[in-house]
């Protein structure tokens, strides 16, 4: 049985993240093939620019997450206090109008999947603050686990009181969960589930 945590991450830890992100890069590819967006440059590094050469040059890329504390969440996953994935959360003005909370990358990396950690973590990550969420993923059919992941995390810890549907967004065509966990009551539901869903997590 495996202890699922989530921390949010300062500048000395930044780098466990940034080790995962190519991981990250490479999966979503996956989910969308061969597509301009989502290719990796000459170098195969998953970066629109030939400037980046291996990946120490693109290192740095994702340091704007630890530059806006309480703007910018980078939360790191853990198993046993093992790092296994992140989720990076955002807040206004790096979301929707009328989002409070937007999920921007969430990853658990592939040894881990399958045994309830990621819903754990996300669970986890949703209690930590509350207000209004988002998340969207990739609507195609070669996405259909990471949609039907999201499907139940969301559902199970609104007790089904969330949104779902396929449109624009400033990320493109995407399919949209938003919810609410404003209330005290959908908070006590969220931190119920969270620690069945710990306990679960072997």
């Amino acid at each position: 049985m495996m202890n699922v945590r989530v921390k949010v991450t300062d500048p000395k830890d930044a780098y466990l993240i940034k080790n995962m992100y190519p991981l990250y890069l490479h999966d979503l590819a996956g989910h969308y093939g061969p597509v301009p967006g989502h290719l990796p440059n000459r170098h195969s590094i998953f970066e629109d620019s030939e400037d980046y050469v291996t990946l120490q040059d693109q290192y740095d890329v994702q340091n704007i997450w630890w530059e806006k504390p309480g703007c910018l969440y980078p939360h790191l996953i853990l198993a046993d206090d093992l790092p296994v994935g992140f989720a990076l959360i955002a807040t206004p003005p790096h979301c929707a109008p009328g989002v409070d909370y937007f999920v921007n990358d969430f990853f658990v990396m592939n040894p881990f999947r399958g045994q309830g950690i990621a819903e754990a973590a996300a669970a986890s990550v949703f209690d930590s603050f509350r207000g209004s969420w988002q998340l969207f993923t990739n609507p195609s059919a070669k996405n259909s686990t990471a949609q039907a992941f999201w499907r139940r995390t969301v559902s199970n810890y609104t007790q089904g009181q969330y949104e779902e549907y396929q449109g624009n967004t400033f990320d493109g065509d995407k399919l949209v969960f938003s919810f609410s966990n404003h209330h005290s009551q959908a908070a006590d539901r969220g931190a119920a589930i969270s620690a069945d869903l710990t306990l679960l997590a072997d």
